[in-house]
């Protein structure tokens, strides 16, 4: 079982459970999912620490997770994720010295290793699935926040290929009318980070009862995401939780649904790229 494989068990593992989990538990998965190597060479403490919760809150995940004790949860985490790796001190360590390496250094050795773990996180299969759900008569798109950079992104992006797309916008009632019309032939993609986003559970309830599949492009947080969707693009973004953190890994995620989608379109992609070029010249000639 590769990488990719062994970390996606462990993501359906947290959705199975993630309706119980609390907002501090939700952290802990955040930060397993990101460094489940490391986490795996430490203790039950020095896991705790990393959020500065109580120990004891790790006993109870690991509880939650299906371990009768943090002792078998480590030898699982340990047998899953150390088996083919170098040792401990191949593992990346924690950036020492940053203002010695300065601003912009710093930046891009944190999203080089960042987008070269994506992989561990997304397979391809998963990319061309994304691109599946999306070849749809129409997506709604929700992204609350920082995540409005990527809504827009992939608003344009999709239109391009000479999909409809709908942003869900405005307030809650705003919200109610956009969905309306939601169904069947419809899908919906939502991006989420830091936290579930307020009307997640709205958006995502309504999509399940109208039938229309849902895709959500998140960081860490995606396995805690309740409802679950249909399909879980989840890929720890670079810097740490509780630092800044840039929006390169659920772009790239972007980018590459993006190329999948129009590669299924074949043809018909490149006829609505031609014909927007042509809308262009008109328009600015």
């Amino acid at each position: 079982m590769s990488y990719a494989q062994r970390t996606k068990a462990l993501v359906e593992r947290v959705q199975e459970v993630a309706a119980s989990l609390t907002e501090t538990e939700q952290r802990l998965i955040s930060e397993l999912l990101k460094a489940p190597r490391e986490i795996a060479l430490g203790t039950s403490s020095e896991f705790a620490a990393r959020l500065g919760v109580h120990e004891a809150t790790t006993s109870r995940l690991s509880r939650k997770l299906g371990f009768t004790s943090y002792a078998q949860f480590r030898a699982h985490l340990r047998d899953e994720f150390l088996r083919d790796s170098a040792p401990a001190s191949r593992i990346s360590a924690t950036l020492s010295d940053t203002r010695s390496q300065g601003f912009l250094p710093l930046l891009i050795e944190q999203e080089l290793a960042a987008l070269a773990a994506v992989s561990d996180h997304v397979t391809d299969d998963q990319i061309i699935k994304a691109a599946t759900l999306l070849d749809r008569d129409r997506v709604l798109i929700y992204g609350h926040g920082n995540a409005e950079t990527l809504a827009v992104l992939m608003e344009r992006r999709l239109r391009r290929l000479g999909t409809t797309t709908q942003r869900l916008t405005g307030n809650r009632r705003d919200l109610a009318e956009q969905m309306l019309t939601v169904g069947p032939k419809d899908c919906v993609l939502l991006f989420a980070f830091r936290r579930q986003p307020p009307d997640y559970t709205h958006v995502m309830e309504i999509a399940q009862e109208m039938k229309a599949p849902a895709l959500v492009i998140s960081g860490t947080i995606g396995p805690s995401l309740q409802p679950k969707p249909d399909l879980l693009l989840s890929a720890p973004r670079a810097g740490s939780r509780d630092s800044y953190q840039t929006l390169t890994v659920p772009m790239a995620l972007c980018n590459a649904v993006i190329l999948a989608l129009a590669d299924r379109k074949g043809a018909d992609a490149l006829a609505k790229l031609d014909r927007l070029g042509e809308l262009i010249t008109k328009f600015e000639g």
